[in-house]
């Protein structure tokens, strides 16, 4: 077969039939029977600079997000079944039901664990927490002295990012922590304010207020 004879090809020539031939449609795209999707293109690359696409904004830092909070001393404790409590459902609803008298438990030991357990705001920790400190203030008082200085440092950590605001009933955590500092000094004994007043110099007396 004879070798096909070329015209000779020039600059201008050449250049005008490529530049002519990305006009056509290609026979490849189904142009204007419908509309192309938008693509979603990250910032700053060469993708957000084709046609047909938009640039997704950056993520969310979280920098203002709550942090997870760890899982507390009453917690671990709680779940490995260390407390000698359970709740019990009557007829005129829940309470805290102990299987040894308030009495004569260890308050060094239990007393600064519900205290801990403060920053919970789920059910059952909450509810279990409440009424036990509640249960231990108000049944072993002359107990209580002892403990105060191991108290204060958990009533000071803020509390869970977690609690439920049904559960709080709109009161103001601040207020409950004056609440249980001032049951701590009127069960405490008297020197019960003098060793809350070390561990929170902005601490007034009950009756000063």
């Amino acid at each position: 077969m004879p070798p096909v004879l070329l015209p000779p090809c020039t600059p201008d020539i050449c250049g005008r039939d490529f530049r002519n031939s990305l006009l056509k449609p290609s026979p490849n795209y189904t142009h204007g029977q419908k509309p192309r999707k938008v693509r979603i293109v990250p910032a700053f690359t060469i993708q957000a600079m084709q046609k047909n696409t938009r640039v997704v904004g950056p993520p969310k830092s979280g920098v203002m997000d709550p942090l997870p909070l760890k899982p507390s001393m009453f917690r671990k404790s709680y779940q490995r079944g260390e407390f000698p409590l359970t709740i019990e459902f009557t007829t005129m609803g829940k309470r805290l039901a102990w299987k040894v008298p308030v009495e004569k438990l260890d308050f060094q030991h239990y007393l600064p664990m519900f205290f801990d357990g403060l920053s919970e705001g789920t059910y059952p920790f909450n509810f279990i927490i409440e009424n036990g400190i509640k249960d231990l203030i108000s049944k072993g008082a002359h107990k209580v002295l002892p403990c105060v200085p191991q108290l204060i440092i958990p009533i000071k950590k803020p509390p869970g990012a977690s609690i439920d605001v049904e559960t709080t009933k709109g009161e103001n955590v601040a207020d409950t922590i004056e609440e249980t500092l001032q049951i701590l000094e009127r069960y405490g004994g008297p020197d019960a304010f003098i060793n809350i007043k070390y561990m929170i110099p902005t601490y007034e007396v009950e009756h000063d207020k």
